[in-house]
């Protein structure tokens, strides 16, 4: 991973001023407190890594997409998965949506699943939003009972939106990127380094 080019990445978002999510006001810095965690900080915008012998239990949800279908934690066990907490009217969702777009076409071949995680909408925005914005991976409907995002939760801090997670193999959160995605090479400089890890 090369973290001078995150850490170099960071700076120019502070600098350009595209830090802002559409969550908490609050610093987010103040709301991370595992000192195991290596965090990249710039305003909103931050991306943290977790090693591998510090990442907590497997997340374990199941929920229903915008077309219908059941999905559950189950159905990706075994690969690495991106959830990308989002929904229509966040502005910083639809400026990285094309983004992570071109990771999920980049390593869908690989194995590696895409999951949008819907915070506020039925299936119709959701379904209008997909279409609009050319993004062909599924969402989870969360808005009636917010499950998928409570289960996240309980491993990992889901304060803002969007807020883009990295789940190993074995359904851990490896990384998280708090705000909008600067760039898609961050995200999947992420995701390989995830694939890279030895599951032996």
């Amino acid at each position: 991973m090369n973290h001078r080019a995150l850490i170099a990445t960071a700076s120019v978002l502070l600098v350009a001023g595209l830090l802002a999510g559409c969550g908490s006001s609050d610093s987010l810095a103040q709301q991370y407190r595992d000192g195991n965690e290596k965090g990249y900080i710039a305003g909103d915008f931050q991306i943290v890594e977790i090693p591998e012998t510090d990442r907590g239990e497997p997340v374990v949800f199941e929920g229903v997409t915008e077309t219908g279908e059941a999905v559950s934690s189950g159905d990706y066990r075994g690969g690495v998965l991106v959830v990308n907490f989002w929904y229509a009217a966040c502005g910083p969702c639809i400026v990285e949506a094309p983004l992570l777009e071109e990771v999920w076409q980049e390593y869908q071949e690989q194995g590696v699943g895409f999951l949008g995680v819907n915070t506020y909408d039925q299936p119709a925005t959701a379904l209008s939003f997909a279409r609009d914005n050319n993004v062909t991976y599924p969402s989870v409907i969360d808005v009636n009972d917010g499950k998928v995002k409570l289960a996240f939760a309980q491993v990992t801090p889901i304060q803002a939106t969007p807020t883009t997670l990295v789940i190993d193999q074995e359904g851990r959160v490896a990384a998280r990127i708090i705000g909008q995605l600067a760039s898609a090479s961050i995200l999947s400089t992420l995701v390989a380094d995830t694939l890279a890890e030895d599951t032996s």
